[in-house]
């Protein structure tokens, strides 16, 4: 797939921001979208839209969101993963009370072939590889929709499945109680991106602060002699392991996207599927650029840096470049910082919101 490219760069302006410090991150959005981020505030102050957002998995849905949400009204606008939602929900029915709750809400509002006893059930004795139907999905997130009224809502992961493609488009009209303008945002993320975002990741055993050796280091960086090989060091001020505790790969990341392999080709599929249908504003974020135009649409601090290190013997000095990878096309790339993707995505919702 090859999205619009949204040009982020400022011409003729020096200015330079660090992405990764909240305060800069706030003054970047504003220098780079002032405009529209009034009117996308004035906006949520009296209505609320639905965007679905389509992405493969590790793609920073989550991420852009909560970060759109960040600036524009942290208190109207809501993110909410499928994913977590029956997580949650499987959760719940361990407690009596709370399973009697879900139970009677699905006698109420689920329609389908399976009886809601036999649903809990289902959900009861669910493994990561059990598809639970999709009419239970919908009545799932209907429930949660209920609960954030007339706020602006972010639905990650759904649909999920090819069957819920048209269910999706239409299911404003379906649960009845809202009438908001419904979006499909698009994410194209190489592979290649997940892969390193996947092999490169390192969490703190403590407090699972999670970091990436190649991508987001943290502050402190220690070299092993014995192992020839550098690590960092947990740099969250509330964990007991502050200053001290080494990060270490998750287990299973060491495999890179080898175990996701169906889900990211469902999720392709289900994007180009979702992007031939008619009637449905749609917005496209890309998180790489071809390297030989990137600096024509973007500023240099926009791309992601790449991280390596090097050992003198007494001290290790941190260096860093534009991370390049291979796009599905196999052209070479650089990735994008989050917050660039956030401009495109604030500029494409205020357009098709017609502000």
């Amino acid at each position: 797939m090859q999205f619009p490219i949204s040009k982020t760069k400022t011409e003729g302006k020096e200015r330079t921001f660090n992405l990764t410090d909240p305060v800069e991150r706030n003054e970047y959005f504003h220098y780079k979208a002032d405009e529209e981020i009034d009117k996308l505030k004035d906006y949520v102050r009296e209505n609320s839209f639905i965007v679905y957002l389509l992405g493969k998995k590790n793609s920073g849905k989550g991420t852009y969101s909560k970060m759109f949400a960040e600036i524009i009204n942290p208190e109207r606008i809501d993110h909410f993963s499928v994913g977590d939602m029956i997580r949650a929900v499987s959760k719940d029915i361990q407690d009596p009370e709370k399973k009697i709750g879900i139970e009677d809400y699905l006698k109420k509002e689920y329609r389908g072939w399976v009886p809601a006893e036999d649903l809990i059930r289902a959900i009861e004795a669910r493994d990561t590889k059990t598809l639970l139907p999709t009419e239970l999905i919908l009545a799932l997130v209907k429930r949660e929709i209920a609960k954030r009224p007339k706020k602006t809502i972010f639905i990650d992961g759904f649909p999920r499945e090819m069957d819920q493609v048209s269910y999706s488009l239409f299911f404003r009209d379906l649960i009845g109680f809202r009438n908001d303008q419904d979006v499909l945002a698009f994410i194209d993320v190489p592979t290649n991106v997940i892969e390193e975002r996947i092999k490169w990741r390192r969490i703190c055993p403590i407090c699972n602060t999670s970091r990436s050796i190649k991508l987001l280091p943290t502050a402190k960086i220690g070299y092993d002699e014995a192992a020839k090989e550098f690590y960092l060091i947990c740099d969250n001020s509330k964990c007991s392991g502050y200053g001290s505790q080494k990060l270490g790969p998750k287990e299973g990341d060491e495999l890179g996207i080898a175990p996701l392999k169906d889900r990211l080709e469902l999720d392709q599929k289900l994007m180009e599927k979702a992007m031939t249908l008619y009637g449905i504003p749609k917005v496209y974020l890309r998180n790489a650029l071809p390297a030989d135009t990137a600096k024509d649409y973007v500023d240099d601090y926009e791309l992601t840096p790449e991280f390596d290190y090097t050992w003198n013997g007494k001290a290790v000095t941190v260096n860093q470049k534009p991370w390049t990878v291979k796009d599905d096309e196999g052209i070479t790339s650089h990735s994008l910082m989050a917050a660039p993707v956030v401009v495109s995505l604030i500029k494409q919702l205020s357009k098709v919101l017609g502000l």
